[in-house]
């Protein structure tokens, strides 16, 4: 059992305790229509997961309703994702098209019952017609048929006597409801393609809200777990099961934050263009984010989990810094893999005092005692070494081989440098050096000569030519929008590596730690005997943090005479984010800050439009929204909000026709926060109401006037910023119940 206990695993608790259910089962339900990448691990994690820790069920579903879209290699690459990180779905793998049969028998039903429609609206008009957040929908005129006449059109779309897009099932539920998704959903439409298992048996195929659920019940799976974009869906969920009136027990639908993680896209359309763009090789480039991606960069399946589990399972959105999955990579990698040497730019050492060879034993696990394991390397008068271990004019700090510093040779002897050859360019291509037979690792060192670093070198003659594909991130922006971001330097080819010869393997499935380079994993697919091909896994630390911090570290000048805030780049707003900046500006007239606030941070945002199906007062509602809502967010989780959008509506609703102050306002919110009572319940008992007869105002203005004849005489003398001081007198003595617009006509009357 995990020792966190997250929402999810509550709720199944709950619901075993209670015997709403005897057994728990879950799903994992993709569409077969590209490469399952990291999100998709999460939502493994979680199904599976928690149908282990209850010893319950997760079935493995193919959501198989796009015939367009689909095929067999993605539910291959599916079962492949399942199977890699560790878990097992049982005997059977389902489909959602197993049961087509059996969900359009469902809708048959709805018809029956008049519940559903066949529209022959265009998909222009439908869209038009389902209105807008402000504004309900209106029913299609085709609403108004009969039963029969339904029955028979739907019958002739199974038939295949329209063409696609002609006409659609339609759920009749509400075209004004609060909820867009209640507007009269669709249930089917006519998709005249071959379906990869069901051939060319239908030419309707039921949406995912119709066929999800009634899959879900088929199956008898109890919690249907999905990600939070799915929230509004769960009304439709609900609706379906209900008006159908299936016999329990029946599954329910709850939702958790998807995974987001900065320098990546998660999108299967932008995954998708690419690789049918040949931006990346393939599905599996261990630059993409896909399960198959990180296999075959060298991954581990514990690196994944051990992720996903330090995430969590949350209710709001947030994006994780992707330095935290590379973390859990080194974590899980640096007390498994060997260290061995490998030289990525080599230049050439001549040892002019050493003759012949011989072997130098060295342990894989140099930091590791309890860990067994050795191998011999192979010493001899012409070695490799890193072109970036040898200066000729070292910079300060420098511990590396200089022409006037030895440098000790890892597991093996000293060496110093006795003459630099250069080409005609001055390009260095060799090293003369000399060694000291007494200064030999491992053994008594009577040299004499203090060196402070080792370095990594191999033999030239036995060394193994490698190549070394160095992946970096495929995308240089942190919030990276498409193409337009990718980083050109995300992967670097070197050809002429160099590698000690005990690396070289028959069965290349292991990793190793190249020391002082990083994490490396033979490519599973390119590697052969006449060209080993090692992948970097991930570097030993975080490189690219140093790097950008680095840049951030130049670009600010100095000495500066006073402290300045530095800020960091404004991250680039996604196509969803941008559309719903331009709907609040414009159409709500939101000051662009707060449309801002609202259109990048998805919980507020529906709940922002939430509150405005109550009460459509756009500027109210969003002011408290980005300002109260979200300062209480950042002290509990949306979960734990005591209060809803219907308060917050309530709330703004007083305010706007006076009933409260702004003020006011801002004590009933910060009650709300605290028992989660209705704001009219707590302004009634509290006796909060705003004061706005001039009857009872204008009797408190004069005795405040009259306790202030100095301040009076300097008004008519002139000084009309007094003003304020009275009007905040008056407030202050009505404990700011005063209406504020009321206290400043009358107290300007009185003044005159």
């Amino acid at each position: 059992m995990n020792k966190k206990k997250d929402f999810l695993r509550t709720i199944v608790e709950n619901d075993l305790k209670s015997g709403k259910y005897k057994e728990i089962v879950t799903r994992f339900p993709p569409e077969p229509n590209g490469f399952p990448h990291i999100g998709h691990a999460k939502s493994i994690s979680i199904n599976f997961g928690i149908a282990r820790d209850y010893n319950g069920h997760c079935n493995l579903r193919m959501d198989d309703t796009n015939p367009t879209k689909e095929d067999t290699k993605y539910v291959q690459a599916l079962e492949d994702a399942v199977k890699w990180l560790g878990f097992d779905w049982g005997d059977k793998i389902y489909f959602t098209s197993d049961y087509f049969s059996q969900i359009y028998d469902y809708a048959i039903e709805l018809i029956k019952m008049g519940k559903a429609y066949v529209d022959s609206l265009t998909e222009e008009e439908i869209r038009e017609y389902r209105g807008t957040v402000t504004q309900p929908g209106k029913r299609s005129k085709y609403a108004q048929r009969s039963v029969e006449e339904n029955l028979d059109l739907f019958e002739r779309m199974k038939n295949g006597e329209f063409k696609d897009g002609e006409h659609v099932l339609r759920a009749k539920i509400d075209m004004s409801a609060a909820n867009m998704k209640m507007r009269d959903p669709l249930l089917y439409r006519i998709r005249h393609a071959h379906h990869f298992r069901a051939g060319d048996e239908w030419s309707i195929y039921p949406m995912y809200d119709f066929a999800h659920c009634l899959s879900d019940y088929i199956e008898g799976v109890t919690h249907s777990i999905c990600t939070l974009e799915f929230e509004n869906n769960r009304d439709i969920y609900d609706w379906v099961l209900d008006t159908l009136e299936l016999k329990p027990p029946r599954p329910y639908q709850y939702e958790f934050a998807r995974l987001n993680i900065n320098y990546t896209v998660m999108s299967k359309r932008k995954l998708l263009e690419l690789v049918e763009g040949n931006y990346v090789n393939g599905w599996d480039d261990p630059r993409l984010p896909t399960i198959a991606g990180y296999r075959r960069r060298g991954y581990t399946p514990e690196s994944i989990l051990n992720f996903c589990d330090q995430i969590g399972i949350a209710k709001a959105n947030s994006v994780v810094d992707v330095a935290q999955l590379e973390f859990c990579i080194r974590d899980d990698l640096n007390p498994k893999v060997p260290r061995v040497m490998c030289v990525l730019d080599p230049i050439k050492v001549t040892i002019e005092n050493y003759e012949g060879s011989e072997d130098i034993d060295a342990p894989y696990y140099p930091h590791d005692v309890p860990k067994e394991g050795s191998r011999k390397i192979p010493f001899s008068k012409e070695l490799y070494i890193e072109r970036a271990d040898f200066e000729e004019n070292p910079p300060k700090d420098y511990f590396r081989l200089t022409p006037e510093q030895a440098v000790r040779l890892r597991h093996g002897y000293i060496i110093s440098c006795k003459e630099i050859v250069k080409d005609n360019n001055g390009n260095i291509t060799e090293i003369k050096a000399e060694y000291y037979p007494e200064s030999k690792s491992g053994a008594e060192d009577t040299s004499g000569i203090k060196v402070k670093s080792a370095i990594q070198w191999v033999s030239a003659v036995d060394a193994k030519r490698v190549e070394i594909r160095l992946y970096d991130r495929l995308f240089k922006n942190e919030a990276p929008e498409g193409i337009e971001d990718l980083n050109p330097n995300s992967l670097q080819i070197i050809k002429n590596a160099f590698i000690e010869p005990a690396v070289i393997m028959e069965k290349p499935d292991e990793r190793f730690q190249f020391e002082r380079q990083g994490y490396f994993y033979a490519d599973p697919i390119d590697y052969s005997d006449e060209n080993p091909v090692f992948n970097k896994i991930v570097g030993l630390k975080d490189s690219w943090t140093k790097k950008t911090k680095t840049k951030t570290k130049q670009a600010v000048s100095k000495p500066q005479a006073k402290k300045v805030q530095i800020d960091g780049e404004v991250t680039p707003m996604t196509d969803e984010q941008k559309i719903l900046f331009e709907k609040y500006t414009n159409d709500f007239k939101l000051n662009s800050e707060v449309s801002n606030t609202l259109a990048r941070d998805k919980f507020l945002s529906n709940f922002f439009e939430d509150a405005l199906c109550a009460f459509n007062c756009p500027v109210s509602i969003s002011n408290i929204v980005v300002n109260e809502v979200a300062r209480e967010l950042k002290q509990v989780q949306a979960e734990e909000l005591k209060f809803s959008a219907e308060h917050i509506s309530q709330l703004a609703k007083m305010i706007d026709t006076d009933t409260i102050s702004g003020k006011i306002a801002k004590q009933v919110f910060e009650e709300m926060t605290k028992t989660g009572e209705n704001p009219t319940q707590i302004v009634e008992t509290k006796g909060l109401l705003q004061i706005s007869d001039p009857a009872e105002i204008s009797p408190i203005i004069d005795e405040v006037i009259s306790k202030n004849p100095d301040n009076v005489a300097k008004f008519k003398a002139g000084n009309t910023k007094l003003l304020g001081f009275f009007v905040g007198q008056v407030l202050k003595t009505t404990g700011g119940k005063a209406n504020p617009k009321v206290v400043n006509e009358l107290v300007a009357q009185k003044l005159k």
